[in-house]
């Protein structure tokens, strides 16, 4: 963007329109109209493929020569169009550099057709010795409807935050962040606590409830403390909060009068915090027993952040016991996460209807990965079983499978939430 001088450069002033700042600079040439005219080039009537960025940077520094030795002063307007205003004697530079950008744009219809049509004008010529006004009353009017127009944008950006934040809260920010973590210093987070089961079904038999995966619901933490805000909004700083869930959920767990670790469990936690000083309390918490019945559930986007550290933290749960599992894959994710060599003992894949196209392609990269070692997750519907067991899956998870397991009485009283 160019703006007058001083100083003549292109880096001129930002926060001004570039048409204000050619209604200020037509003012300053009030007195030194003589020796100046001005050529309007109307790029804003060539079609718009031919009025990408591109193509107006060429147009724009054509003129750069004359600029440079201060002959002439560009304005590049909010519609495209290029308002240049320079000195008399450099005319016939001027009127070269229009014929260039004529040639350039030479198959376009407002220069092809400019001769059928009196609507088609490509460039309008202003001497400022007479028609000063003319050029005064234009920019004037320039400045007035690129006034109303981002009154209108900063109005449609208002509106469009304001339906945002309805229907989808707040913004997460950094002081919020703050405010939630320390809420979470105080809050009873038992009552948040889920629970829900993986369970093993092969044929026609009623699931068996393999372990049970601990979280705490956002959505139910959200409404708790913060009902108003997005916590989702910014992806960064909902890991960080993670961490902080991760830290109050291990120090909930390391109570000796929790009965929740009973039987065999899932926790989703992060690497950092796995090798943080919070994990090393929670293992000497709990009985070395134990720890073979546990899986630490970590996301693809927290491995890969930091390769280096997961593989530590990999090696250090491994020693102790802990098995691990990568959650929360799609079936396009599973031919660039390579199980065997990230060393995890399960992987968690998403139930997609679209699974069941080219199903037989599928089934082969499926068993190549090792469908013994894969957990179907999100499964709402018997769609969902069905396939897996399709293509040799055994062990399913998601509220299909909880609504089976509430429908047998034995199994309910294995899989509800402990007290």
């Amino acid at each position: 963007m160019r703006s007058p001088p001083p100083p003549a450069s292109a880096d001129g002033a930002r926060s001004a329109s570039q048409e204000t700042l050619m209604l200020d600079y037509v003012r300053r040439l009030e007195r030194h109209r003589q020796d100046r005219k001005a050529v309007h080039i109307h790029l804003s009537g060539l079609l718009a493929q031919n009025r990408r960025d591109h193509h107006l940077r060429i147009a724009t520094t054509t003129f750069d020569p004359l600029v440079k030795l201060m002959q002439a002063q560009v304005f590049v307007l909010a519609n495209a169009d290029l308002m240049v205003i320079y000195k008399a004697q450099a005319q016939d530079e001027i009127e070269a550099s229009v014929s260039k950008l004529r040639f350039l744009f030479s198959d376009d219809p407002l220069i092809s057709e400019e001769h059928l049509s009196p609507q088609a004008v490509f460039n309008t010529w202003y001497s400022l010795d007479r028609e000063y006004d003319l050029l005064l009353t234009l920019a004037q009017k320039m400045v007035q409807a690129e006034s109303a127009r981002r009154s209108v944008s900063v109005e449609a950006a208002a509106t469009e935050r304001a339906r945002m934040q309805k229907s989808h809260g707040t913004p997460f920010t950094p002081e919020l962040l703050i405010r939630v973590e320390a809420a979470l210093g105080q809050a009873d987070l038992a009552n948040l606590l889920r629970r829900q089961a993986v369970c093993a079904m092969v044929g026609k038999t009623a699931p068996q409830p393999v372990f049970h995966e601990l979280f705490v619901s956002i959505a139910d933490l959200r409404q708790t403390l913060f009902p108003s805000v997005n916590l989702n909004s910014s992806p960064w700083l909902f890991q960080q909060l993670t961490e902080t869930l991760d830290r109050r959920v291990l120090s909930m767990l390391n109570k000796h009068d929790d009965r929740t670790l009973e039987g065999d469990i899932s926790i989703n936690l992060n690497v950092s915090t796995i090798l943080g000083p919070e994990f090393l309390v929670f293992d000497d918490n709990i009985k070395a027993g134990m720890r073979g019945t546990i899986v630490l559930e970590l996301q693809k986007v927290d491995i890969f952040a930091d390769l280096g550290a997961y593989l530590f933290a990999r090696d250090f749960a491994h020693d102790r016991g802990y098995r691990i599992c990568v959650d929360g894959l799609s079936y396009a994710q599973l031919s660039v996460v390579d199980r065997e060599r990230l060393g995890a003992d399960l992987i968690k894949l998403v139930w997609d209807p679209a699974l069941t196209e080219e199903k037989d392609n599928r089934t082969d990269a499926l068993r190549r990965i090792g469908v013994t070692r894969i957990i179907l997750c999100r499964c709402d519907n018997p769609a969902s079983v069905e396939f897996g067991h399709s293509v040799g899956i055994t062990l399913f998870q998601g509220h299909h499978i909880e609504s089976l397991l509430q429908g047998d009485p034995r199994k309910r009283l294995r899989s509800r939430p402990r007290p």
